[in-house]
């Protein structure tokens, strides 16, 4: 058998391990060179990887929801199989025999990075502890804190940057993550542990025994040697640090009714999902303003640019103007084109204009970006935008498409409803949500008439963005919206 070893190539700048979302191929099958092999989702995007060359498919290394590090071996390959499938004989190879090494990479906390350790916290096994110091000479023996030691950590990019940045050793970091990952969450913790470790009071400790004079009388001090020890108070007892509330789990149906509750793994872009929702919901303080905006100028607009923007054959909705007001905002109101650096603890303001364009797909939502809107037109956004939701529909969305957004818009007019209240696209500051058009009464030139309105709620981080800031952002994008006249000034 001529054995072939496809290792995960780079996929990305500054990517170095992918999570497998889906094998698209099974072992004994026979794949042409270019076929779809499997689906890896990185921090930035989800590719396919294709099957280099032709053969079949003797082994297929990593679970789906599993992580890999780049240069470790998915596939492995035998060159020698024939274009069909060959009919079974006496003499026909079976598949290689798992090594040791994959038989120890079975299970929950398997990875292909390393041999990382069942017995990781998160998973209701105890860390390994560090072995216990010799016994005080003393006699008196100390408390011995169980130490954390993983030789090759599992961690994203980012997690091992702040590492790096607060001087934290990753492999003294105990996990929480899934499959035993190392998050920033963890490494915030160990450096905050850290730098609290000289202010914990010690253990007390009790004099030894030493050679004193028999008791004596109150005010009379023995002649020669050294005064008797004082007895010093017990210190209070110091509470111990509060252990992390174990995992809430969902009991499972009575027995005989199994068949009532579907389990599904929480992997891929819904796992994605779910971290990220989570940490900006936990980490920024949100705070969303509401206000009705008369979008009719608007409507009428794009009525009448509609026919030109057919004939150079463009789709033009609403959000190409939704967007170029979100940029004409920000110049006016540049700290909500903000960000948090949390490894350095710097508020970061962008010059340049990156919006992003939150989509619903059958795999969940999904961020694709209008690179440079500032330097674009109407017509320009427009085109950027279709292409975009063709890709994300489509699942081909480019890895440069996605993230590094400096500002995201969500749009939940189809969705109808009242209004919502986003969660901000972290590390952002802001995120506007604009919702469903209605015809209301309103009052122009003193006459009550039928306009077309629709609410805005802009969300934002009220750490950083004061509320009336917020407002005033807020109603400068309602003033070009209500004026479109006004974004032409604006235009590339």
């Amino acid at each position: 058998m001529a054995r072939f070893e496809f290792k995960l190539p780079d996929i990305g700048e500054g990517v170095t391990e992918g999570e497998i979302v889906k094998w698209l191929v099974t072992p004994d099958e026979i794949v042409k060179e270019d076929q779809p092999m499997v689906e890896v989702m990185t921090d930035k995007a989800t590719v396919t990887i294709t099957s280099p060359k032709a053969g079949k498919i003797v082994e297929t290394r990593g679970k789906e929801g599993q992580v890999v590090a780049v240069h470790s071996v998915l596939v492995v390959f035998d060159l020698d199989a024939t274009a069909a499938a060959p009919a079974p004989t006496a003499h026909t190879l079976a598949p290689a025999a798992p090594t040791a090494v994959a038989a120890k990479n079975e299970g929950p906390a398997a990875t292909a990075v390393g041999d990382i350790r069942e017995d990781l916290p998160g998973m209701n096994l105890m860390p390994k502890a560090a072995a216990a110091p010799a016994t005080p000479t003393n006699g008196v023996a100390k408390d011995v804190v169980p130490a954390y030691y993983n030789e090759k950590p599992l961690a994203t990019p980012a997690t091992r940057k702040l590492a790096r940045d607060l001087g934290i050793d990753l492999r003294r970091v105990p996990p929480t993550g899934p499959y035993g990952r190392v998050t920033k969450d963890d490494v915030r913790a160990t450096a905050a542990g850290s730098a609290a470790a000289p202010m914990s009071i010690p253990p007390s400790t009790v004099a030894a025994p030493v050679d004193t004079p028999a008791p004596m009388a109150m005010g009379v001090r023995p002649t020669g040697g050294a005064p008797p020890p004082v007895a010093q108070p017990e210190p209070p007892p110091v509470a111990s640090a509060a252990k992390a509330p174990a995992p809430m789990r969902v009991p499972p149906p009575p027995k005989g009714e199994e068949a009532l509750e579907e389990r599904v793994p929480l992997k891929g872009v819904r796992k994605r999902i779910f971290e990220q929702m989570g940490r900006s919901k936990h980490t920024a303080a949100h705070f969303t303003f509401v206000e009705e905006c008369d979008v009719t100028a608007l409507k009428d607009l794009r009525a009448r640019l509609k026919p030109a923007a057919d004939k150079a054959g463009v789709k033009l909705s609403f959000l190409p103007f939704f967007v170029k007001a979100v940029v004409a905002a920000l110049k006016k109101h540049p700290s909500l084109n903000g960000a948090f650096d949390e490894g350095t603890q710097e508020i970061v303001t962008r010059k340049y204009y990156d919006i992003g364009i939150a989509s619903a797909t059958e795999a969940g939502l999904m961020v694709p970006v209008v690179r440079r809107a500032d330097r674009k037109s109407i017509l320009d956004i427009a085109r950027d935008i279709q292409r975009l939701a063709d890709d994300t529909k489509a699942g081909k969305v480019k890895a440069e498409d996605l993230g590094g957004s400096t500002f995201t818009i969500t749009s939940l007019g189809a969705q109808g409803g009242l209004f919502a209240t986003p969660i901000l696209n972290f590390p952002e500051v802001a995120i506007l949500g604009i919702h469903q058009m209605k015809q209301k009464p309103v009052v122009r030139d003193g006459q009550i008439v039928i306009g077309d309105v629709m609410l805005m709620s802009l969300s934002f981080d009220h750490r950083i963005i004061d509320g009336h800031i917020g407002a005033a952002f807020a109603y400068e994008i309602i003033g070009y919206l209500e004026n479109p006249d006004r974004l032409f000034l604006e235009m590339a």
